[in-house]
């Protein structure tokens, strides 16, 4: 069976098994996390840049999420796109990792495939995207056996329809499912075109404790359209589609209720003009 490369492999995350582990079980050693008040969880969001700056929120969401039980597959959603993108999605093969292939669960993606308007992606024909590679070592390593179906949302409510469908069928084919949307939060600093309050660590405040907090306060609501009319308003997600179909799929499965389980920006291990937020959130 042909492949999907992994295209980030040796410089967003480590190439080997060993290397991904390393870095693992120095991330679950993070004195930052907090652990959930609650064990039974079915989603989460996580951040998505390189390893060194945001894997250690990402690492811990996921491994959260085994806690109450071991799940048939994931709903990954992300994918860096605007109001007027497509849909994408991949409803077969397997997608390479480090310790090993992941294979899509193509039972459940063809059927969400055939309720919506998608672009097909393939192991050949793909977007680059670090979005949702980034996860699938954290989500191999930590569930084995598991199954994924990858999918890119745009900001959009059909993107949320998309979401709650998804676990409509999954359950009508008697699969436990797991969610996670992935984004990071604002991008400052004149590398991305954003500098509404200057420069230096005055302005990573501002980030940390009023731009980011607006989109976190709106995921911790579980309010999918907040979620998506603060990002536009705000700059602080890069992929509220994600962030947003996610919490919906998670209202749909019966999550009630979001918990922050880590807030970090690059400002923190690289002081610079410009930097990005990340957040972990599980529900």
């Amino acid at each position: 069976m042909a492949v999907r490369k992994a295209m980030f492999a040796g410089s967003w995350y480590p190439a080997s098994a060993s290397g991904c582990e390393k870095e693992i079980k120095n991330f679950l050693r993070d004195p930052n996390i907090k652990i959930p008040s609650r064990k039974k969880l079915v989603g989460g969001i996580v951040p998505h840049a390189g390893w060194y700056f945001s894997g250690s929120i990402a690492c811990n969401v996921i491994n959260f999420l085994k806690a109450d039980n071991h799940p048939d597959v994931f709903l990954i959603f992300g994918m860096h796109l605007h109001s007027s993108s497509p849909s994408y999605i991949m409803t077969k093969g397997a997608w390479e990792t480090p310790f090993g292939e992941i294979y899509i669960e193509d039972e459940l993606a063809s059927e969400i495939a055939r309720k919506f308007s998608f672009k097909l992606e393939t192991m050949e024909d793909f977007t680059q995207d670090n979005t949702i590679e980034i996860q699938i070592p954290f989500i191999k390593y930590f569930f084995p056996k598991v199954k994924i179906v990858p999918i890119g949302v745009p900001p959009t409510r059909n993107s949320f329809e998309i979401g709650k469908t998804a676990v409509a069928i999954a359950v009508e084919l008697g699969l436990q499912v797991k969610i996670i949307g992935s984004t990071d939060l604002t991008h400052y600093g004149l590398n991305y075109g954003f500098i509404p309050k200057g420069i230096g660590p005055s302005a990573a405040e501002w980030v940390r404790n009023e731009n980011d907090r607006r989109v976190i306060e709106a995921m911790l609501s579980m309010d999918p359209d907040e979620v998506v009319r603060e990002a536009s308003t705000s700059q602080n997600a890069c992929c509220a589609g994600a962030a947003a179909t996610a919490i919906a799929a998670g209202i749909q499965i019966g999550a009630e209720s979001a918990e922050l389980i880590a807030y970090s920006n690059s400002y923190d291990k690289s002081p610079g003009e410009s930097f990005v937020g990340y957040a972990g959130i599980v529900f």
